[in-house]
């Protein structure tokens, strides 16, 4: 009898890649960070602090009058 995988129910966030001016946060001790220059060295990279990937933080574009 052959068993079925389960399927997750969710699928897993994709990963973009690095980008310059991408900004990111920590979300333990709040240090934010800037991208001035992406290395390309691989497709994805997490940035890490305080042991865990930094979450990419929501720019608010100020629109011009």
């Amino acid at each position: 009898m052959a068993d079925k995988k389960e399927t997750p129910s969710h699928k897993a966030p994709t990963k973009k890649k690095v980008a310059k001016g991408d900004s990111y946060v920590c979300e333990v001790c709040g240090l934010a960070v800037t991208v001035d220059e992406a290395c390309g060295c691989v497709e994805v990279c997490d940035i890490i602090c305080c042991g865990k990937p930094m979450k990419e933080k929501r720019v608010k574009v100020k629109s011009a009058k």
